[in-house]
């Protein structure tokens, strides 16, 4: 098999990417401000590839990626015109992934890249006799920022995240803010958002603020207010919903140490997009969580919280129709 040259080209739905000397390292923030994203890339998520893919158009029937020792166990998707048609499972240290048997003929192809750990591109190989280049992605670009439900570590591999999913079937070009455990709105987060390209920006806040009790309830409203508005700055007009928690089970009448409960943080979330909408926003909406994942699909939650596989199923096939109705509702 022979090289191609390794360019940023290959890549999307990376905020930046760092060329080192063994190779190209995606990133889901600017890697040059790392020591902004406190602590350590926003506590090491932002170097994991949940949503970062490889697009090629080939001829060739096998291609190989080469990379650093994974420092853990994960997986990688091949999708041939937008559909999975391999699906390979690493060992940790793994450092070589090949795609065998596709297609004759010239093809679309994405490899999309651990959902689950950071990976360092060393080389990408197609066979000798046949060509490849870049593919581009003119899709509308979509931002979700969220928490490990929207990184979806538990998913089943790479491409079936919720977010991928719905990227698929609603023609979008994702990046994936997704950052388990992370989600926390830091001013920082915000104005990353607010200078990335985006023509759709959804943002899914509360379950990490709850969790790790980051913010009271006197802080919640004021700290959404300060994220919406700082994207705003440069995104006067995208379409932009705030999707309030899913359903959380004991989470929903359980206090934290704060005083939060699930409900409280949904009220505080409606109230929020309603004082902006009254205030002239007219491209901001608001996405019930318990519409979209409710009470009714507890059973899917593996430990009270994450949806596990099936239920990153359920959510990217619904996500949607649910955006669309919340997009068409006006004000809350």
């Amino acid at each position: 098999m022979k090289n191609l040259p390794l360019t940023d080209e290959w890549f999307h739905g990376a905020v930046s990417l760092e060329h080192r000397e063994e190779g190209i390292k995606p990133w889901r923030i600017p890697y040059r401000d790392y020591e902004l994203y406190p602590p350590d890339g926003i506590d090491g998520k932002a170097e994991i590839c949940s949503g970062i893919r490889l697009r090629l158009a080939t001829g060739s029937k096998a291609l190989a990626l080469s990379f650093s020792p994974l420092a853990e166990a994960a997986a990688l998707d091949c999708l041939i015109g937008g559909v999975l048609f391999q699906k390979l499972r690493l060992a940790a240290g793994g450092t070589e992934a090949l795609f065998t048997g596709l297609p004759p003929g010239m093809k679309e192809l994405e490899v999309y890249l651990p959902q689950n750990t950071g990976i360092t591109l060393s080389g990408l190989r197609i066979e000798d006799e046949a060509a490849a280049e870049p593919l581009p992605d003119h899709r509308p670009r979509w931002i979700t920022y969220g928490s490990s439900i929207t990184q979806c570590v538990a998913a089943s591999s790479p491409s079936r995240t919720w977010p991928v999913i719905a990227a698929g079937e609603c023609g979008y070009h994702l990046t994936n803010l997704g950052f388990s455990g992370n989600c926390l709105m830091e001013p920082m987060a915000g104005r990353l958002i607010r200078d990335l390209p985006a023509e759709l920006i959804t943002l899914c806040v509360g379950v990490n603020i709850y969790g790790a009790a980051a913010s009271s309830p006197r802080m919640f409203k004021p700290l959404l207010i300060g994220m919406l508005e700082t994207i705003r700055e440069k995104h006067k007009e995208t379409p932009l919903a705030v999707i309030s928690p899913i359903y959380g089970t004991e989470r929903e009448t359980e206090e934290n140490k704060l005083g939060f409960t699930l409900p409280l943080m949904r009220r505080q979330i409606v109230e929020t997009v309603k004082l902006l909408q009254e205030r002239g926003d007219r491209h901001l909406h608001y996405l019930d969580g318990l519409e979209w994942f409710g009470p009714e699909d507890g059973e899917l939650l593996t430990d009270g919280l994450h949806p596990g596989a099936e239920g990153y199923e359920l959510l990217g096939s619904r996500f949607g129709s649910r955006l669309a109705a919340a997009l068409q509702v006006g004000r809350v």
